[in-house]
C-alpha cells in the first residue's frame, strides 16, 4: 500500500491494482483553516456516512467495499475539477453573494435566512485551496469541463439531492444543501469522493424556524462557533495581509457537541447503533 497524499480530513493510499484507501480521521478544517484538535468518532462516522450513502444511492459510484472503522476501498479514476453544490434552501455562502449581485435566485424567491428554495439550485465551484463559485458560462471557459458534461453533472446533482433529501426527510432531517464530485471511469462519469456531514448541511426538522441560525449536525457547527467569535473576519483579514491564518483553540463542549450530533446523525440514518 502506497502513501499517496494527506487531505484535510482523510489520507489517501493506492494499493496499486486500480482501488485507492480513503482513510478518514478525525481531524476538521473550516473556512480553508486546519485545526489542531481532532473531533473523537468523525472518522469512523464519515467512513460510515459514505458507505450508506453510496449503497443507497442508484448512481454508478467508485465504492468498492469498507475495510475498517475507518476506511473505505474504491476505483481510482480521474476525478473532474468541479465541485458540484447543490443549494435546497436560502442560506450560507449564498446569502452574501446574492445580497452583493453574485449570484441570482429564482423569480419569487423567498430570501429569508434558511427559506426553502422553490427548486433546488446548482451552485458549483472549482476545486483549489479557496474554492471559486462558477456557472457554466466560466466552467466552459475554464476548460474544466464539456458542455454535455455540465448538463449532466448539473441534472444528475440536483436528482442525488432530492434524493438524499427525501431519505432525510424520513428520518426527521432536512438537507440544506449538498457538495458532490465526480470523475471519469472507464469513460463514464462516476460519483466520487465521500459523502457525509463533512459534505453537507442537515438540520432537524422539529427544531427548524425560517429567519434564524439553524441547528447544525454537520460542520457548520463549527463554522458558527467561528463566525460568532469573530475568527471568520480574522482568517479574511490575514489572508488579505498575505498571512496565513492561526488557528484557535476549540472549546471541549464543541468538540464535544460535535461528536455527539455527527453519531447521533449517523445512527438515525443508519437505524442502527454505532
Amino acid at each position: 500500500m502506497k502513501f499517496v497524499v494527506s487531505g484535510k480530513v482523510k489520507d489517501i493510499y493506492d494499493l496499486e491494482d486500480g482501488t485507492l484507501v480513503f482513510r478518514f480521521s478525525d481531524r476538521v478544517s473550516a473556512y480553508d483553516v486546519k485545526f489542531r484538535e481532532d473531533i473523537p468518532k468523525k472518522g469512523k462516522v464519515l467512513c460510515k456516512f459514505a458507505e450508506f450513502w453510496f449503497n443507497e444511492l442508484a448512481v454508478p459510484n467508485h465504492f468498492v467495499k469498507t475495510k475498517s472503522d475507518n476506511e473505505i476501498i474504491v476505483k481510482k479514476m480521474k476525478m473532474l475539477p468541479i465541485e458540484c453544490v447543490v443549494r435546497g434552501y436560502f442560506y450560507g455562502s449564498m446569502v452574501n453573494r446574492w445580497k452583493k449581485g453574485e449570484v441570482s435566485v429564482p423569480k419569487g424567491t423567498d430570501t429569508i435566512l434558511a427559506a426553502k428554495l422553490p427548486e433546488p439550485i446548482f451552485d458549483p465551484t472549482t476545486k483549489s485551496e479557496h474554492d471559486i463559485p462558477i456557472d457554466k458560462t466560466k466552467a466552459l471557459e475554464m476548460n474544466l469541463v464539456t458542455d454535455d458534461q455540465y448538463t449532466w453533472l448539473e441534472k444528475t446533482s440536483i436528482s442525488i439531492y432530492k434524493k438524499m433529501a427525501e431519505i432525510a426527510d424520513s428520518v426527521g432531517f432536512i438537507l440544506a444543501d449538498l457538495k458532490l464530485e465526480f470523475g471519469v471511469l472507464d469513460g463514464q462519469i462516476t460519483l466520487g469522493d465521500s459523502i457525509g456531514p463533512d459534505e453537507y448541511r442537515l438540520w432537524p426538522k422539529d427544531s427548524f424556524e425560517v429567519g434564524k441560525i439553524q441547528e447544525a449536525y454537520d460542520k457548520q457547527l463549527l463554522r458558527d462557533w467561528l463566525t460568532a467569535n469573530g475568527y471568520q473576519k480574522q482568517f479574511d483579514d490575514a489572508r488579505n495581509a498575505g498571512n496565513e491564518p492561526v488557528a484557535p483553540e476549540i472549546p471541549q463542549e464543541i468538540i464535544a457537541k460535535m461528536t455527539q450530533r455527527y453519531v447521533t446523525a449517523y445512527e438515525k440514518f443508519a437505524g442502527n447503533s454505532l
